[in-house]
């Protein structure tokens, strides 16, 4: 009883005020917190997907620049060969030389690219044969026409195949003799000729067609392949020999000017959105100004055509005025009249009354 006595009435619920307090304190805490971790979530999203966006065009501009800088490094084309067998001579195999056309056009694109350097080699499959070895040295010409039929560029070269004496040759068959009869090698080599080691198209007549011509008409060939090698220099060799590092340093240079463009675009953004309010009242304060200059000029002029008129009198009436005025006075006297003759009535009632 003696520490009840000691409590006082409003004591029981102060534990729950401070308990509630404590709970709405944690409960605002809790929301805030909640609050910036959404902000920052998505402020992280919009950083990740402006950086992923830069990132894609980065890469989209440079494989753009790639595949319209970079010609095709190589081409090849398989080498057909007709001639004429309708000759009587027995010394010959062959009426007339083997002969090529080959098209050096691609879906209707050039495959030249105009300024580029190229290697233009024929690879030559020839049996080992007794004919091919009896034949010796032989010529190979190449020349290169435009779409007008005009001759823009030719070349001779010569080859021969690779001497094997009698005894190598046997040793050879007997050591490959399995290969041989399984078929997986054959008695042949394979020759490749230069016919162009520096070959540079003209932009203005381009190369659409090469004939290729073999000088002998006793040649035996297996097939026959065109290839075509571009040598790059410059920037060109740097992308081709080293494409990972160009595409890294490409890559990187598109994407650190694409970001310095988006960041001064969002500062001047930022900066226009910040002083818009204040050149906005700066703007009403010069109207309102104005405003107030064009109200005085017009109570100015105003002023002046009263006080003019008031000085000038009765000339400065004009006929509406006059149209207007004149009912008043016809009103103020008609007034006038009527009161003299009621002044006149009253002193000829008072006369008689006296």
């Amino acid at each position: 009883m003696d520490q009840e006595s000691y409590l006082r009435p409003g004591d029981d619920g102060e534990p729950l005020i401070l308990i509630g307090r404590a709970l709405l304190r944690l409960q605002h805490g809790v929301i805030k917190a909640l609050l910036h971790i959404r902000q920052r979530i998505i402020q992280c999203f919009v950083v990740l997907s402006v950086v992923f966006l830069l990132l894609w065009i980065a890469t989209f501009l440079y494989g753009s620049f790639y595949y319209s800088y970079m010609p095709k490094a190589a081409f090849s084309t398989n080498v057909h060969y007709y001639y004429r067998t309708d000759c009587d001579s027995p010394a010959s195999f062959l009426c007339s030389y083997p002969m090529a056309n080959v098209s050096l056009m691609r879906n209707k694109k050039h495959v030249l690219t105009f300024g580029q350097a190229y290697q233009i080699s024929l690879q030559l499959e020839m049996p080992d044969s007794l004919v091919n070895q009896e034949l010796g040295m032989f010529m190979i010409k190449i020349a290169c026409f435009s779409q007008e039929g005009g001759q823009v560029a030719s070349s001779v070269r010569s080859t021969m195949l690779r001497y094997h004496s009698d005894l190598l040759r046997y040793l050879g068959t007997l050591l490959f003799l399995p290969a041989f009869l399984s078929g997986v090698a054959e008695q042949k080599q394979v020759l490749e000729v230069e016919l162009f080691s520096d070959y540079t198209d003209d932009p203005y007549t381009p190369s659409t067609t090469a004939v290729i011509e073999i000088l002998s008409n006793r040649v035996q060939i297996y097939s026959s392949h065109l290839y075509i090698h571009a040598h790059f220099t410059g920037i060109r060799y740097l992308l081709f020999n080293f494409p990972l590092l160009s595409a890294l340093v490409g890559v990187s240079s598109n994407f650190i000017f694409l970001s310095l463009l988006f960041v001064l675009s969002s500062m001047r953004l930022l900066l226009r959105v910040e002083w818009g309010p204040e050149q906005r009242t700066t703007d009403g304060l010069l109207s309102d100004r104005e405003n107030n200059m064009h109200n005085n000029q017009q109570e100015d002029e105003k002023d002046a055509a009263a006080g003019a008129a008031e000085l000038l009198g009765p000339l400065q009436i004009t006929p509406t005025n006059l149209s207007q005025e004149q009912p008043h006075l016809h009103i103020g006297n008609g007034i006038e009249v009527h009161n003299r003759q009621i002044q006149g009535q009253s002193e000829i009632n008072e006369s008689e009354a006296a």
